[in-house]
């Protein structure tokens, strides 16, 4: 009587043992899967951030067709400070005679959007305001992000017949615009503004995060 149940035990004991073991074996492959997707979330944006300090940091100031001001906010009609800091920079590379025609992007959204208070339209009020004429800009207010804004550059490049545009924007935003550029099949210089002097640290990693995750938003068709 006793074997049999010393029989019966190893048995449950076996037949136990099974469902724990392959839990076991599970839990290894998903640990190391996760480990394995982790890395390479590591390198992947340990990669991207290179790439956006390292491109942030390219002035390719050259003679184009035209200069393109990528936009930032606009408060009632008057440029944000930052949007202020593009125009400017953008005004003198034109004021230089690197390029015959600015391209003010930028445009809004929400049902109370008026097209005359966009950051296109804004630009080229800059622009008029500083003599400019009105033949040599063109004020884009309809995109709501860069990409629609590449998206509608493109647009205005083979409308206009433009082979070289000198863009303008922040040295973080280069990266993405030079990326969403080539895949549009446009050839762009880049020619980032000045870094304000009052950034702070915290401002400047929010910019690289809000880069960096909206590149990989992009990439992966989810943008």
């Amino acid at each position: 009587m006793r074997d049999i149940e010393a029989e019966e035990r190893d048995w449950e004991d076996e037949y136990s043992s099974g469902p724990r073991k392959t839990r076991g074996i599970v839990g290894r492959i998903l640990r190391r899967i996760l480990a394995v997707a982790l890395l390479v979330c590591f390198v992947w944006f340990w990669w991207l951030f290179l790439e956006i300090r390292d491109t942030s940091y390219i002035i390719q100031t050259l003679p184009a067709d035209a200069i393109a001001v990528f936009g930032a906010a606009a408060y009632n009609g008057r440029p944000s400070p930052v949007l202020h800091a593009r125009l400017e920079h953008a005004l003198d590379l034109y004021e230089r005679g690197l390029a015959p025609l600015l391209i003010s992007l930028g445009g809004g959204a929400g049902s109370q959007y008026d097209p005359q208070l966009s950051e296109g339209a804004v630009g080229r009020d800059f622009f008029l305001t500083h003599g400019v004429p009105d033949r040599s800009i063109i004020a884009e207010t309809n995109s709501s992000d860069t990409e629609e804004s590449v998206d509608r550059l493109a647009a205005i490049a083979r409308e206009n017949h433009l082979r070289t545009i000198l863009v303008v924007s922040d040295g973080t935003h280069m990266f993405r615009i030079r990326e969403l550029c080539r895949a549009q099949g446009l050839h762009v210089l880049l020619s980032p503004r000045e870094a304000g002097k009052s950034v702070s640290q915290i401002e400047i990693a929010e910019r690289y995060l809000h880069e960096m995750g909206s590149y990989t938003l992009w990439r992966l068709h989810l943008h």
